[in-house]
């Protein structure tokens, strides 16, 4: 007792060393290349604001607008169910939480938009208006009303423009800097990107950044818009996409997809741009397969048809968007964006019905898996990965409770980061 059994091996140990040695590189080029999931909270949506319309009191706007019209045009929990199809089991929770979300925190992720939402502009409009806002985004952070993330998507790294995004990114930074510092929230997107050069020169741009205001290397990070043909295929007929993410030296935190610009881009005509197109699917797996395990995030487009008018046209956009938003969660794209108030009631009710539907089959599996139970599924360690994940994701936005997880699952939120590969920081 006690003592371990010899076995025979033909193999001396040199071999393992040398086979060791051969992929040391390997082992470390994966651990860079895909490191996994960031463990931070992803949010559910993107609000895009024009820099000229955004205000200190634009997310409690939108929050109220978007309970006007959950008031006006599906007031209790029958008439929502009865306009999005949401199972009878659901509606009720699905209602109160959507409520109670638009009254919380009714944006999870806001961009000040610089580019396509604010046009050209003079010069010294312009300045102003990304001063205002990164005082704005301060105050925010400040006195407790900012969204979890919030920050500017500039002009992008084309000639003509160029010069204009570097400044008003420079002044909308300095300015938080000013302020007392860049919040933990702080999201920038680089758009139109076309070729992984552009990505380099806004790596370059935030270090120089970083080196002239005395931060630590690596600290500003961006999102990279796919709304090119360019940065899913160049012109050599290589993938482009990964090679963007591999330009960004770490610093990409998501990849997102631009509907309309990318659309227009294949040839596509105005009245069939659409989210769930053949040419967006392409696109949207492309990146899909190029971003996993890298860390980085992904994020679908949005829908132009708008909830407004008659409540007849509004139920037809509700309906639209609400199936837009569960083919996307479905398709493990779980953000988009959102483009009006009367959208959040929509995407929130799709979103909770999704984690809300599936939570009691997914918290069995996962409670089987960790009691080696069985049962008739028979789970493995990347399944077991993918439905921590999915109630961690629950979790984040409130479709679900921490007390109602740890009853089904009898795991605690660590447990569920542990076998989601998470690192121990979750939220941020």
């Amino acid at each position: 007792m006690g003592q371990q059994e010899t076995v025979a091996t033909s193999l001396a140990d040199t071999v393992r060393e040398g086979i060791g040695a051969a992929l040391a590189q390997v082992d470390a080029d994966l651990a860079r290349r895909y490191p996994g999931d960031p463990g931070t909270r992803q949010p559910v949506h993107t609000v895009y604001v024009p820099g000229d319309a955004f205000a200190a009191d634009t997310l409690r706007s939108w929050g109220d607008q978007a309970l006007a019209a959950l008031d006006a045009h599906a007031p209790d929990a029958g008439a929502l169910a009865a306009v999005l199809g949401i199972p009878d089991a659901l509606a009720a929770d699905v209602h109160d939480r959507v409520r109670a979300k638009l009254v919380r925190e009714p944006i999870e992720d806001l961009r000040i938009d610089f580019e396509d939402g604010y046009g050209p502009r003079p010069d010294a409009e312009e300045d102003a208006a990304a001063a205002r806002a990164a005082a704005l985004v301060a105050a925010a952070y400040e006195n407790g009303t900012a969204a979890p993330y919030m920050g500017i998507r500039m002009k992008c790294m084309e000639a003509a423009v160029r010069d204009r995004g570097i400044r008003t990114l420079d002044i909308f930074l300095t300015g938080l800097m000013e302020a007392g510092g860049l919040p933990g929230g702080l999201v920038l997107t680089l758009p139109k990107v076309t070729y992984a050069e552009q990505v380099t020169a806004m790596v370059r741009l935030l270090e120089a950044f970083e080196k002239a205001r005395g931060l630590e290397s690596g600290r500003i990070g961006f999102e990279i818009q796919i709304e090119t043909t360019q940065s899913i295929l160049g012109a050599d007929g290589r993938a482009t996409v990964a090679r963007m993410i591999e330009a960004a030296e770490g610093r990409a935190t998501s990849l997102h997809y631009g509907t309309f610009d990318y659309s227009a881009s294949c040839g596509v005509s105005a009245a069939h741009q659409s989210l769930d197109h053949p040419v967006a699917d392409h696109a949207k797996a492309v990146m899909q397969v190029a971003a996993a395990g890298t860390g980085v995030r992904l994020s679908d487009g949005s829908t132009n048809v708008l909830p407004v008018g008659t409540t007849d046209r509004v139920h037809e956009a509700w309906r639209l968007h609400h199936g837009l938003v569960s083919r996307s969660l479905a398709r493990a794209y779980y953000q988009g964006w959102d483009m009006h108030p009367a959208h959040l009631p929509t995407r929130y009710a799709a979103v909770y019905a999704f984690y809300r539907g599936g939570l009691e089959q997914a918290a069995a599996r996962l409670a089987a898996y960790v009691a080696k139970a069985g049962g008739d599924v028979m789970d493995e360690p990347a399944t077991a990965k993918a439905l921590s994940g999915y109630l961690l994701r629950g979790l984040d936005c409130g479709a679900v409770d921490t007390a109602e997880v740890a009853r089904l699952t009898g795991l605690t939120r660590a447990d569920l980061n542990a076998l989601a590969g998470r690192p121990t920081a979750t939220d941020a």
